[in-house]
């Protein structure tokens, strides 16, 4: 399976043990990243672009003063799941620990 191919739900529920930081809500995966300031939650949104050219993978985002929402799917599989989503969620994960940022996946809210 490549990284374009949409993911079985029980490969997702498998995945999601790995990424503590994220849920898997409305076909995508999900989270906030609470940062220490304003200017934090700016070098993390440009780590996450860096990362989403190098993956050619780009997420939805949203900036709210100190918190950072993003949202990952596969557009290209039709909304669906795939390994391309569950990398570049482990990578913003990293980012966000090189940011000072804290997880708070149950923060999101659809539609934001």
């Amino acid at each position: 399976m490549d990284g374009k191919d949409a993911l079985p739900p029980e490969r997702i529920q498998e995945a999601m043990a790995g990424l503590p930081d994220w849920r898997f809500s409305g076909g995508a995966l999900v989270t906030v990243f609470r940062t220490p300031t304003a200017a934090a939650a700016l070098e993390l949104i440009a780590a996450v672009g860096r990362l989403a050219e190098e993956q050619n993978h780009h997420p939805d985002l949203d900036w709210r003063y100190n918190r950072v929402f993003l949202r990952y799917t596969s557009h290209d599989a039709g909304g669906q799941m795939t390994g391309r989503d569950l990398a570049a969620a482990a990578g913003a994960s990293e980012a966000a620990v090189a940011a000072g940022a804290v997880a708070e996946p149950a923060k999101y809210v659809p539609g934001r």
